[in-house]
């Protein structure tokens, strides 16, 4: 065999295996979801497709499906607007301006994202205890912001870098003041930058489980995934079909946004790796 014909071969024999890897969960999540008998893989129980699971867990109020939905669009577009805004300040500041340890702030933002999560959330449920925000959306919004501002900021210091000094002189020159130069110049010329890094914060808070079930008591405030996973507690029993129901209803903003925004993601994750 050709080395050439080898190459090929390897590749795709990995293309196919990352992509079962990938796949293979959804789609079994989804075949369990439609089925009207979850164990159908039992001796003497048949397979038969039913979007029973789907009546069911949408017409239950006693699950809040849609206030758990509403919490976790809520939160996450709070938080990756507000980290992308932060994030874009911070990365002008940096890339523009010229002060003393200007290039280790990005390194210590970088390093906080490296600490467990479990190692913080004491004092970050005693932070928000004392601040009376326990079960709010504001006990999530502020921790996801500050969890996802590394990923941003790095993208959006990227996407600033490739733009030409040049517009902020001349923008200067005719009175402009700097936040109109990043407001009116920069951020327009980095959309590609800030949508992706507002994407990826979007799906990081939409995912997050550890603040969610710690911070939140009830319905009023919690996500969907700590609804998913105190679904069994509720009913104290394991209703797979409903639960992989829920999980499909549950994950479909988030496929939908990488589905349409892919490019947009892609785009302004590599816009900083090649000059010019």
């Amino acid at each position: 065999m050709k080395e050439s014909h080898l190459q090929f071969l390897l590749k795709a024999l990995g293309a196919m295996f990352l992509l079962a890897f990938c796949l293979l969960p959804f789609g079994w999540m989804v075949i369990v979801s439609i089925s009207r008998h979850a164990d159908f893989l039992l001796p003497g129980v048949a397979f038969e497709i039913s979007l029973q699971n789907f009546s069911d867990v949408l017409s239950d109020e006693s699950l809040h499906l849609g206030a758990h939905l509403r919490n976790s669009l809520v939160v996450s577009a709070a938080s990756a607007v507000l980290a992308v805004l932060a994030a874009g300040l911070s990365a002008y500041a940096i890339v523009r301006l010229r002060f003393p340890g200007r290039i280790l702030m990005p390194m210590l933002v970088l390093a906080f994202s490296m600490f467990p999560q479990i190692s913080i959330v004491g004092y970050l449920f005693r932070l928000m205890t004392a601040l009376g925000w326990i079960n709010t959306p504001m006990a999530l919004i502020f921790p996801y912001t500050a969890l996802g501002l590394p990923l941003a900021l790095w993208i959006m210091l990227s996407a600033f870098a490739q733009i030409p000094v040049e517009l902020d002189k001349a923008a200067l020159i005719d009175g402009a003041s700097r936040m109109q130069i990043l407001l009116r110049i920069l951020f327009p010329l980095a959309a590609p930058g800030a949508l992706s890094a507002a994407l990826l914060v979007f799906i990081y808070s939409f995912n997050e489980f550890l603040f969610a079930l710690m911070l939140t008591t009830d319905f009023s405030a919690r996500t969907i995934p700590v609804g998913i996973a105190l679904f069994e507690g509720l009913h104290g029993q394991l209703p797979w079909g409903h639960m992989m129901a829920i999980a499909v209803i549950a994950i479909l903003p988030v496929v939908g946004l990488t589905a349409v925004f892919q490019r947009r993601i892609v785009q302004g994750i590599v816009q900083g790796a090649v000059k010019g």
